[in-house]
């Protein structure tokens, strides 16, 4: 997978942002192993307040359960890091907010934390529009910290792009 540089993001950020605006879409973003990255990165756009609604970061269960409506039951069967959570959090976005479209990552940056199943690297990415079904994909991103949370904001860039088109 490809690393994109910071003027690289800027510019997957730039051209979303004016598409979103075009199709008069208001993007939230469900964020916890990125820790508000991807808001960072469409915030930095110019008049991104005409289609950026908002961003959460929800790295504790806590935080998941309460802000996004992440049910316990799926935090203690499937993980924080699964297919399961990422749509929970994804929908719970919407629910949340006034936003059309949502995603939604949650995944293992490392260095520690992971495991035999879900190695550092893991990430699953969820993509929805309002009224629409969930879409999510795992990845599993090479690379330290940094890396893989560079990984994540780019390709949930790129699956909101997709939403669109």
């Amino acid at each position: 997978m490809t690393i994109l540089s910071d003027a690289q993001l800027r510019d997957h950020a730039q051209v979303l942002g004016e598409r979103l605006r075009s199709a008069h879409d208001h993007l939230v973003t469900a964020e916890s192993c990125t820790g508000g990255w991807i808001a960072k990165c469409l915030t930095d756009i110019a008049g991104s307040s005409d289609w950026f609604d908002c961003g959460m970061v929800v790295y504790s269960y806590e935080a998941k359960q309460a802000l996004l409506g992440v049910r316990p039951q799926t935090l203690e069967e499937h993980g924080a890091v699964s297919r399961e959570t990422a749509i929970e959090m994804v929908s719970g976005a919407l629910v949340h907010s006034g936003a059309s479209i949502a995603v939604a990552v949650t995944g293992i940056a490392g260095p520690g934390g992971g495991s035999a199943d879900k190695p550092v690297g893991t990430v699953w990415i969820a993509w929805k529009r309002r009224g629409g079904y969930a879409r999510a994909e795992v990845f599993h991103f090479d690379g330290d910290r940094e890396a893989v949370r560079r990984q994540t904001v780019g390709q949930a860039l790129a699956g909101v792009a997709e939403l669109l088109a």
